[in-house]
C-alpha cells in the first residue's frame, strides 16, 4: 500500500509537469491569440526553463532554515498562483514575466521533496519513495499533458494553465493534511549551503546528468518529426505516441527506483546509460519500421525517467550536509540536458540530415555520460558497498 504522506508531493509533481510539458503543444494557439509568431511563443518555454535554473538555488538557499512542510507549501502557493495569473495574461509581455516567474518554485519543490522523500523511506528505500514523488510527472506526461492539450485545442488555452491552478490547490489541500512535520537544519545558510559545489564528486553527478540525460532530449525533442517523417505514423495518431512514451515513464521511473535500491545508484546508473545508448542506436537505425519504432518510444520513455531516483541519491551523498540545493541544482542540471539535447541534437537536422539523426548524436552524449558514470563507480562506489555491508549486519542483529 502506498504511504499517504508521499501523495501530496507526487500531486505537487503532476502540476509541474503538466505546466511544463503542455505548452508545447499548444504552442499554435497561444501565438495565434496573442498575435505573436510561433518562435516567440516558444520563448515562453525558454522563460519556464530560465525560471527553474535560476529559481531553484535561490529559493533553497534563502529557505534551508525553515522547516520543509512549510517551503513546500510556500513553493506551491507560488506555483498555483503564478499559474493562475498565466491564465489571466492580456499580452506577450506580461506572459513571459509570469512564465519566468512560474519556473522559480519548480526546481526547489522537487529539490526540497527529493530531501523529504528520502526522510520519509525506511532505511534502504529512499530511491523507491523518491521515485513515487516523481510518478507524478510520469503520469503528467501519460494522461494530464495530451488531455489538456485537447482542452486547450478545443475550447481555449486558457483553460490549460486554469487546470494547472486547480491541481495546485489540489496539492496545497494535501501538503497541508499529510505531508509530516520534518525538522529544519538551523546550522546552515545560504553560502554554507553552496560548500557542496567544492566537491568533485557533486560535479561528477551533475556532469552525468546534463550530458548523459541529455542524450535522450536528443530524441524527445524531435520526435513528432521522427515518428510522421521516418516512421510514418499519422499526425493524428501523435497523442497516442506520446502517451506511449508516458506509460513507458511511469514504468521507467519507479523499476529505477527498486533497482536502485535493489543494486545500488552507482550501479543502476551506469546499466541505464547503457541501456539508453543501445536504445537511441535501435532508433537510429530501426526507426522506418513502424512496430519496432513504437517498441523503442516505450523503451525510450521507460529509460528516460528510469535515471531520476539513482541519480538523486547519488547527489544526496555526494552532498550530505547540502542535500536540499544539490537535489534544486539537479534540477537545473535536467534543464541543461534537456536543452543541449535539443541544440546539439538540431545541429544534423541543419546539415539536412533525416530525423532519425539526432538520435545518433545522443549516443555519443550517452556514452560520454557513461564513461563518466563508471569513472564514478571506480571513484565513489566502495561507499555504497560499505553501507550496504552495514545494512546487512544490522539486519543480522535484528
Amino acid at each position: 500500500m502506498i504511504d499517504k504522506r508521499i501523495i501530496p508531493l507526487a500531486i505537487g509533481g503532476l502540476g509541474i509537469g503538466t505546466t511544463e510539458f503542455t505548452v508545447m503543444g499548444l504552442l499554435p494557439d497561444i501565438a495565434k491569440s496573442l498575435q505573436i509568431s510561433i518562435p516567440e511563443a516558444g520563448h515562453l518555454i525558454s522563460a519556464y526553463a530560465l525560471g527553474v535554473v535560476i529559481g531553484a538555488p535561490i529559493l533553497i538557499g534563502y529557505s534551508v532554515k525553515f522547516p520543509p512542510k512549510k517551503v513546500l507549501i510556500t513553493l506551491m502557493l507560488l506555483f498555483t498562483l503564478f499559474n493562475g495569473l498565466s491564465a489571466i495574461a492580456p499580452d506577450y509581455g506580461t506572459m513571459l514575466i509570469i512564465r519566468f516567474m512560474s519556473g522559480l518554485p519548480h526546481g526547489a519543490f522537487f529539490g526540497v521533496g527529493t530531501v523529504v522523500a528520502a526522510r520519509m523511506a525506511g532505511r534502504g528505500k529512499e530511491a523507491f519513495y523518491i521515485s513515487l514523488m516523481f510518478t507524478g510527472l510520469t503520469i503528467a506526461n501519460l494522461a494530464m499533458v495530451p488531455l489538456v492539450t485537447y482542452i486547450g485545442h478545443i475550447y481555449h488555452w486558457r483553460w490549460y494553465f486554469a487546470i494547472v491552478a486547480i491541481i495546485g490547490l489540489f496539492a496545497l489541500l494535501f501538503l497541508k493534511l499529510w505531508l509530516p512535520v520534518i525538522e529544519s537544519n538551523q546550522d546552515t545558510h545560504f553560502l554554507e549551503e553552496l560548500k557542496f559545489l567544492k566537491n568533485k564528486q557533486s560535479w561528477f553527478v551533475l556532469m552525468i546528468t546534463a550530458i548523459g540525460f541529455g542524450g535522450l532530449f536528443t530524441w524527445f525533442s524531435y520526435i513528432t518529426p521522427l515518428m510522421t517523417i521516418i516512421s510514418g505514423i499519422k499526425e493524428s495518431q501523435m497523442a497516442y505516441v506520446m502517451m506511449l512514451a508516458g506509460g513507458g515513464m511511469v514504468v521507467g521511473n519507479l523499476v529505477g527506483g527498486i533497482l536502485s535500491d535493489r543494486l545500488s545508484p552507482e550501479k543502476t546508473c551506469a546499466l541505464l546509460l547503457f541501456l539508453m545508448m543501445i536504445s537511441l542506436l535501435g532508433v537510429f537505425f530501426l526507426s522506418e519500421y513502424r512496430n519496432i519504432s513504437l517498441v523503442l518510444t516505450f523503451l525510450c520513455g521507460a529509460l528516460s525517467m528510469s535515471v531520476a531516483a539513482p541519480i538523486n541519491i547519488m547527489m544526496m551523498k555526494a552532498a550530505p550536509k547540502s542535500e536540499m540545493m544539490a537535489a534544486a541544482f539537479m534540477q537545473a542540471g535536467f534543464n541543461i540536458a534537456n536543452a543541449m539535447g535539443a541544440f546539439f541534437g538540431g545541429i544534423p537536422l541543419e546539415y539536412g540530415y533525416a530525423f532519425n539523426y539526432p538520435s545518433l548524436i545522443g549516443v555519443g552524449m550517452t556514452c560520454i555520460g557513461l564513461i563518466i558514470s563508471l569513472r564514478y563507480k571506480y571513484l565513489y562506489g566502495k561507499e555504497s558497498v560499505e553501507e550496504e555491508m552495514e545494512t546487512e549486519c544490522i539486519s543480522c542483529d535484528k
